[in-house]
């Protein structure tokens, strides 16, 4: 066991520009924070076994769930459960830090929901 921080953690790069640090990695649980610069977002996509929750340190979020937005700002959360299109965005006038709880781990199970 020991203390997780972005410094010991593993990085990992995605879309164009934003980063993500594994915390916590298992079978059974997933623990990640994530940038995002302004102006940048996810795919919307689903998950079909994982549920997630998203946590905002700094900056705002917009979180579109089932095609509705929602804003969430530092110290707010929103449970996405699996089966669920979402999308996370960056639409605010700062860097975008959140956690990603997921249970089990999402990474492989992504689908990209069609247009």
């Amino acid at each position: 066991m020991k203390v997780s921080t972005k410094i010991n953690s593993e990085h990992y790069n995605w879309g164009e520009g934003c980063d993500g640090w594994h915390l916590v990695k298992s079978p059974q649980l997933s623990v990640i924070q994530e940038r995002v610069p302004v102006g940048l977002c996810e795919v919307t996509h689903y998950h079909e076994k994982a549920e997630q929750f998203f946590f905002v340190l700094s900056g705002v979020a917009t979180l579109i769930v089932e095609g509705k937005a929602h804003s969430l700002n530092p110290t707010e959360g929103f449970h996405v459960k699996a089966n669920t299109t979402h999308q996370l965005k960056n639409d605010g006038d700062q860097e975008l830090v959140f956690i990603v709880t997921s249970t089990p781990p999402s990474h492989g199970d992504r689908v990209e929901a069609r247009a």
